[in-house]
């Protein structure tokens, strides 16, 4: 009996993530699993961010039946274990047999036939043996410290004390239970009839949190409506629209590190008569931005923004860098398992260097914003720290100003302005805003 499309899958993705370094989310969403009936597309996708959300306490359920060290197992037999063991502990509505099946024929289907007996064992114990799965409602309500909530919410420990430091064992017990949810899907409206026409293709939306602009999604498949496709929505967190409404009105705009596109996008639309030009190093991505961002006043170039020389200078600038991204681990899972402390430093000085190229681009009275996806004082505060103290022609603007010139807009609806702001930076923090965690500052050239 041929293993389930939906679980064959997840297979796929979860050995590609762990070989290569990909990005579930972007894999769920390729072209092979558009093949995928939208059943199985559920079920894939349930079991790829399962997975990847609970794994540590998914392999110490395995380690606890397992006759073998699972470091030893080969990857197809530990991600077959974990695909398994996630179905007992956390789809009740997936028989146990089920469940034990397909597993075991995932094993054979990548011809590791002796792994079998192995693989059936483990599994038949751990559905014999149901308090070795922590069922999901107990989760992270008793826990009072790093150690035990680090072990509770699946999230190293190593992160887990950095935020309790920075944030508070409160916040830190926060972001790693908005991180084991699945997150809302936020959408960007682009036309004034957009949200009655999604509302007719039977999507139920909400009111958004911080946005005027923004709807968050209760119920039905925006994926799959007419008015998506054709351009008249955007699936965007919230917090990347705010980044995008950050950095205003301009004639000549700059977005160095655009791909994937989203912001870009958003400033596009509100600047329709401006000259944007849009930066992104990698090609392939680049061509993904030229074919998400179809605005006329976009210029995509493909190029290193610290080595290429753009001649007339901006008024308004972009900086959303590449950082470490523990903001978005709700949609992001497989980063908690593959950042490691010492990345943080690389990121940095990659962050500084891209920053000081993007203020010397920067015209007298331009606005330069710098944002990260990140949760780190070294990849946020500390990075807008060490530039200014060598570059005296740039100033720090209050965030919380700023905020307050957009609620008064009608642009922003936050209601406690300063819920959002933190020293006079912008900061969202997943658990205590509905969003993905971002990082912003905004500097002004005064000379």
């Amino acid at each position: 009996m041929p293993v389930s499309s939906a679980r064959a899958a997840a297979f796929d993705i979860l050995l590609r993530v762990e070989r290569e370094g990909s990005y579930a989310s972007e894999l769920l969403h390729s072209a092979p699993c558009a093949e995928l009936s939208p059943n199985d597309h559920g079920l894939a996708t349930e079991l790829v961010m399962g997975v990847l959300r609970w794994r540590s306490l998914l392999d110490a359920a395995v380690s606890k039946v397992s006759s073998l060290i699972i470091t030893k197992l080969d990857p197809e037999v530990l991600t077959a274990l974990r695909i398994g063991a996630y179905q007992l502990g956390w789809l009740d509505r997936v028989p146990t047999h089920a469940a034990i099946h397909e597993s075991v024929e995932l094993v054979k289907r990548a011809r590791k036939r002796s792994a079998v007996p192995f693989a059936n064992a483990v599994l038949r114990k751990l559905a014999h043996s149901p308090e070795s799965l922590r069922p999901v409602d107990e989760l992270m309500l008793s826990a009072s410290g790093v150690e035990g909530l680090a072990v509770d919410a699946a999230h190293p420990e190593w992160i887990v004390r950095r935020w309790v430091s920075e944030f508070g064992l409160d916040a830190a017990r926060r972001i790693c239970r908005y991180d084991q949810t699945v997150p809302v899907t936020a959408i960007r409206l682009r036309s004034s009839d957009a949200e009655r026409e999604l509302q007719r293709e039977g999507v139920r939306l909400g009111a958004g949190e911080m946005l005027s602009s923004a709807r968050r999604v209760i119920a039905g498949e925006v994926t799959k409506t007419k008015v998506l496709v054709e351009g008249g929505v955007a699936i965007q967190d919230e917090a990347s629209q705010l980044v995008a409404a950050l950095v205003g009105k301009g004639s000549r705009i700059l977005d160095c590190c655009a791909a994937p596109g989203g912001k870009t996008w958003a400033i596009a639309d509100r600047n329709p008569h401006a000259t944007i030009l849009a930066v992104e190093l990698h090609s392939h991505r680049a061509k993904l931005l030229r074919k998400r961002v179809a605005a006329p006043n976009v210029q995509v170039i493909t190029g290193d923004i610290r080595e290429l020389p753009m001649g007339e200078l901006f008024d308004r600038v972009l900086v959303d860098v590449p950082c470490s991204g523990t903001g978005t681990l709700a949609r992001n899972p497989e980063i908690k398992w593959r950042l490691k402390s010492d990345d943080l430093a690389d990121l940095r000085s990659r962050q500084i260097a891209i920053l000081r190229s993007a203020m010397s681009q920067t015209a007298t009275g331009g606005r330069l914003i710098y944002s990260t996806c990140s949760l780190e004082r070294e990849e946020d505060e500390a990075v807008i720290e060490d530039v200014l103290h060598d570059n005296l022609d740039f100033r720090l603007l209050d965030a919380s100003a700023e905020l307050q010139l957009l609620r008064a807009s009608g642009e922003v609806i936050v209601r406690e302005v300063d819920s959002v702001v933190r020293e006079s930076f912008v900061r969202t923090i997943p658990g205590m805003q509905q969003c993905d965690g971002f990082f912003v500052a905004l500097l002004e050239r005064s000379a």
